[in-house]
């Protein structure tokens, strides 16, 4: 076979990426442009300018990578198929946030978003391209035909884009959503400030001021985090269908709350910490096990910030524990939970149930089949091509079941003996779009986020202290932090009554 120019095929697979892979980010870009010339314009220089830079990386690549450099764009094809079909599939934004989804999503998680459409999206998009450019042979040509090419494709991009300066304001508002569906660039970008996020926050932690507790009461606080929980689909906030039937007739005060960011791993930082903030102050559980508290954590979900417990489980060692248990389902968490409270050594313990019972898509996969109530049930996980009414079935189970783990854990505090005195807070880490605007699932940036995604629910049961909470129109979940510590008893100079959702104890 007849070697290709480098060029050539820099040109056809800069083509081949334009259309493959960029219907959405035009898309977007013309729905959100003004019409006439200036749009035709704005429109005609994107498809320039990204001509030009795939050309760019490309040429670059091949020429200064030769087989090495075919296997990094063939890992790029494959890559950019799997991203387009999550974009087309659930809307999802590809920024730093939802690359942390991505390198933090458990595999059995993960393998729960594909269908038979990934596999077509796979091979027509990823391995086919890739195929034609193993199979070429390359001529790839001089030094001096290699900086001709490059830096004209890169003359061509900075004129492209100083030709519309007037246009910088356009493009700055709308960045971030055609940032994220750039392709390759969006998860390479995203990916390397994701783990500049990481390395950020793994640095050692701020400890609090040093804490103690007012007295040695036996006290209990179960701190159940919620996955994906919107409260509008919560009977306790108004919903039509009774979707509470057990925590209806329980003593709960609901509070309307909104979360602080729209993904697990902020949702749950704000949960724990206590105030706003992008440093790694300590948490409240490492914070507490410090003062000398129990803490136990059980958890089937992932996302928190590093925890500095002894005692901490995830399903398998709950599974372990009590073999009998369906560790299928969330109700693993609350195995033998009371007797774990009861032998405590400490009096002051905290429990938290880290939950995953409303993740998508496959809601109908996260509760027994006794709370199948709603029917029938979305079984698809290709939610833009599913029935609007059985996803909503399906969601709507999740929360019944949720209703019943809540219910479950406030029945295994009062089973507690006399002495203890009880509570128990439960609060989502974020909301979840269920086809609103053509939204599924949640993980929008928070400055643009429909109010699905972060409306949720903050409940709480305190029979010895219920007369004494308060009336707060919006609750927010860095009030868990300052309630746990008023309700516990403990002293401490970063505590703040405000903040409680409990009146100050005189």
């Amino acid at each position: 076979m007849k070697k290709a120019k480098i060029s050539t095929v820099s040109a056809v697979l800069s083509v081949f990426t334009l259309v493959a892979f960029h219907i959405p980010f035009f898309t977007h870009a013309a729905n959100n442009v003004e019409s006439g010339f200036n749009a035709f314009f704005i429109m005609a220089s994107l498809v320039i300018i990204m001509l030009a830079l795939n050309y760019f990386f490309y040429y670059l690549v091949l020429w200064l990578g030769r087989i090495v450099g075919k296997c990094i764009l063939a890992f790029s094809f494959i890559a950019d198929a799997v991203t387009l079909y999550f974009i087309n599939t659930y809307d999802v934004i590809v920024d730093a946030s939802m690359m942390g989804n991505v390198f933090n999503t458990q595999f059995s998680e993960a393998s729960s978003f594909f269908s038979l459409s990934a596999v077509f999206y796979l091979l027509f998009l990823g391995v086919l391209p890739s195929v034609y450019l193993f199979v070429r042979k390359l001529d790839y040509g001089s030094s001096g035909r290699f900086g001709a090419n490059v830096g004209g494709s890169l003359a061509i991009v900075v004129v492209m884009v100083f030709s519309n300066m007037t246009n910088w304001p356009w493009i700055d508002r709308n960045s971030t959503i055609l940032g994220s569906l750039l392709m390759p660039w969006s998860y390479t970008v995203n990916s390397f400030r994701y783990y500049g996020q990481v390395r950020e926050r793994n640095r050692q932690e701020i400890l609090l001021p040093d804490a103690s507790f007012r007295d040695n009461d036996k006290s209990v606080c179960v701190l159940i985090i919620g996955e994906s929980a919107r409260r509008d689909h919560f009977s306790l906030y108004g919903y039509g269908r009774k979707t509470n039937p057990l925590l209806e007739k329980d003593a709960v005060k609901a509070y309307p709350a909104n979360s602080a960011a729209t993904y697990t791993t902020a949702g749950v930082k704000a949960i724990l910490d206590h105030k706003p903030t992008d440093k790694l102050y300590e948490i409240l559980p490492n914070y507490l096990y410090r003062a000398g508290a129990n803490v136990i954590w059980r958890t089937s979900n992932w996302g928190e910030p590093p925890l500095h417990i002894s005692d901490y489980k995830k399903v398998a060692d709950l599974k372990s524990i009590y073999p009998d248990a369906d560790e299928r389902f969330d109700g693993i968490l609350l195995e033998g939970l009371a007797d774990a409270v009861v032998s405590s050594d400490k009096n002051k313990v905290l429990v938290v149930l880290h939950t995953s019972t409303s993740h998508g898509p496959s809601y109908n996969k996260h509760y027994p089949e006794e709370f199948e109530v709603f029917t029938p049930v979305c079984t698809t996980v290709e939610m833009s091509k599913a029935d609007p009414a059985e996803l909503m079935n399906s969601y709507d189970n999740s929360i019944l079941y949720t209703d019943y783990l809540i219910h479950s854990a406030i029945s295994a505090a009062a089973s507690l003996p006399r002495e203890w005195k009880r509570c128990v807070i439960y609060v989502s880490d974020h909301g979840e779009s269920l086809g609103e605007g053509n939204l599924y699932m949640h993980g929008v940036p928070l400055s643009i986020a429909p109010k699905e995604q972060y409306e949720i629910p903050f409940i709480v049961w305190a029979p010895e202290r219920h007369d004494s909470l308060k009336d707060i129109p919006l609750a927010s979940q860095y009030q868990v932090f300052h309630t746990v510590l008023d309700f516990l008893g403990v002293e401490s100079e970063v505590y703040d009554a405000q903040m409680s959702v409990f009146q100050s104890v005189e």
